[in-house]
């Protein structure tokens, strides 16, 4: 089982489409998710975003950044459908996932069970102390 974490905590499951690698499955709102690898070339993406509801990014390892890169190019490629984060990723991590571009994370339930939900929320608020934006003025 998988737990999905948001500003507003622990959810549920909610994608009922399922998840793929093959971007021929992909059909908008009412096709697979696509899940991509931590090392995907995304140029291999250009003109296929419109068609994708749901984009899921592997995390393998705890210290393995490249999933946020990845987060943040999909943005700047025009990508406004959910993006999720999956794997290996620490609630001091969230942040970082949501300020690159990620609208939710999704971990096991034994990983939920060791960072428990008010982990999570602690960093919530996102937002605030955003040193960037401090200094963007």
């Amino acid at each position: 089982m998988t737990v999905l974490i948001r500003d507003d905590g622990f959810s549920p499951e909610d994608w009922p489409h399922g998840f793929t690698h093959n971007r021929r499955e992909i059909s908008g709102e009412n096709g697979a998710a696509l899940d991509l690898a931590s090392d995907t070339d995304l140029s291999e993406l250009n003109g296929a975003l419109e068609n994708l509801g749901l984009i899921r990014v592997d995390f393998p390892k705890f210290d393995d950044g490249r999933g946020f890169t990845i987060a943040r190019r999909l943005r700047l490629m025009g990508f406004a459908g959910r993006l999720r984060a999956r794997g290996a990723i620490l609630a001091d991590q969230y942040a970082m996932a949501r300020r690159s571009g990620f609208d939710e994370i999704e971990v096991s339930d034994a990983h939920a069970i060791r960072q428990p939900e008010p982990s999570w929320l602690f960093r919530a608020n996102w937002k605030a102390n955003d040193y960037q934006s401090r200094l963007r003025g």
